[in-house]
């Protein structure tokens, strides 16, 4: 498994360049790994943060523009955040983004690159912009929360592997 973290965006650096990228090689065709990412529903099951997921205003299934809610939990801190689908390439990509007061601030996405004998997932975090509050709250009554995503995004990848391995 590889790693990286980036602490924050560097002044004049692209807002895509992600804070916080890490890959795991799966034995799985990436048909099946992305079926079970883009499940939102199923979040709760790979994320140690993300508890819950539901589809919102009538969406079924990943499609670009679908919008779902997210209940997270981190600590003695419960909150629950709208996404929108950015990206449903079956097999190669899923990505969305959180959308707080009619902007998008998080994007958080799957890359899914064949191997010989499975896939290489890649999960990446890239934040665009943070809300006063949220910064406010994570500065003052969060700590260590931001540096809390590497390993939470690791936990999640192990937790995809362990159930796409054992069907």
């Amino acid at each position: 498994m590889t790693i990286e973290s980036i602490e924050t965006v560097a002044a004049g650096a692209s807002a895509a360049t992600p804070n916080d990228a890490v890959s795991l090689d799966i034995a799985a065709p990436p048909d099946v790994l992305w079926r079970l990412v883009s499940d939102i529903r199923n979040m709760g099951r790979w994320s140690p943060e993300t508890f819950s997921a539901r589809w919102l205003r009538g969406a079924t299934g990943p499609a670009p523009g679908a919008r779902f809610r997210g209940w997270n939990k981190w600590h003695m801190f419960v909150w629950a955040s709208n996404s929108e689908i950015e990206v449903a390439d079956p097999g190669r990509e899923f990505s969305f983004s959180t959308v707080v007061w009619g902007k998008k601030r998080t994007r958080w996405a799957y890359a899914f690159e064949p191997l010989r004998d499975g896939t290489r997932v890649t999960e990446t975090r890239t934040v665009f912009s943070n809300t006063w509050f949220r910064a406010f709250v994570q500065r003052w009554f969060m700590p260590g929360h931001k540096e809390s995503f590497a390993d939470g995004m690791a936990t999640t990848l192990q937790r995809l592997k362990q159930a796409a391995e054992a069907t």
